[in-house]
């Protein structure tokens, strides 16, 4: 396979670095912070927390505490309904926050559950804010973090609403590229974190369904797939799948 950068397996004893020399910087913090400013966030994330496949950072209906940023590794969150199924509600990466929904009640009304082997930095939401006051550029970044929050769930309503099978399994693997193209991955060619089935919960689909829209993309020629391996062989036709053209 090729265009894939090797993923290191994680050390929980080598967790060490700080927010200053880590390589999801970029994606984590704002541009505009002083140097003394960043040394403040370093001291405020004390807790790098390592979760093996399977674990949770959180439980939903503990108490809200902490930010958590995925510092390596993939998540899941998801909801228990009423009549007690699961519903996949997120997937989250590297460089990328979790936890935002519990601001509002105080508590999270999520698990997020590790896809794989990875690692979080527990930010005390408290502290995170009182540093947010005495530093602009991250009380900015803050805000843009929680509207892209708001942009996303409205994404998700509309795939839902809106959006045939094709179109939401077609959404969901550009988005995919999208993020992965920000982290200096191949935009192209990744592993599937999750299940199809996992897939089909965040996009109310039932499993025969995601199972063969993937069959019909392969079929067209869109993508390859290996199991949880994807390529994506055409990405002008899955844009217009969805109606976007570049």
């Amino acid at each position: 396979m090729t265009g894939l950068k090797a993923v290191p397996k994680l050390d929980p004893e080598s967790i060490k670095s700080a927010c200053s020399k880590c390589n999801l910087r970029e994606l984590c913090l704002p541009s505009g912070l002083s140097g003394e400013e960043v040394d403040q966030l370093d001291s405020l994330i004390r807790v790098r927390r390592f979760c093996r496949k399977g674990e949770h950072a959180y439980r939903g209906g503990d108490q809200f505490e902490s930010l958590y940023a995925v510092r390596a590794g993939f998540f899941k969150t998801n909801l228990l309904n009423e009549d007690g199924r699961d519903q996949v509600t997120g997937f989250h990466m590297a460089g990328e926050l979790m936890g935002l929904d519990g601001i509002s009640t105080d508590n999270h009304p999520c698990d997020a559950i590790a896809l794989e082997d990875s690692e979080v930095c527990v930010i005390p939401f408290s502290r995170l804010e009182e540093l947010s006051r005495e530093a602009p550029a991250l009380q900015r970044h803050l805000h843009k973090i929680m509207s892209r929050e708001i942009v996303s769930d409205q994404s998700v309503m509309m795939l839902l609403g809106s959006m045939r099978a094709e179109e939401r399994l077609a959404a969901f693997l550009l988005n995919l590229s999208q993020r992965m193209t920000a982290r200096g991955y191949s935009p192209s060619e990744f592993n599937l974190r999750m299940t199809r089935e996992e897939i089909g919960s965040y996009l109310g689909l039932k499993l025969e369904t995601v199972s063969r829209v993937f069959s019909r993309f392969q079929n067209d020629g869109f993508i390859a797939v290996q199991q949880k391996h994807i390529r994506i062989l055409d990405i002008p036709k899955l844009r217009a799948i969805i109606g976007q053209h570049c």
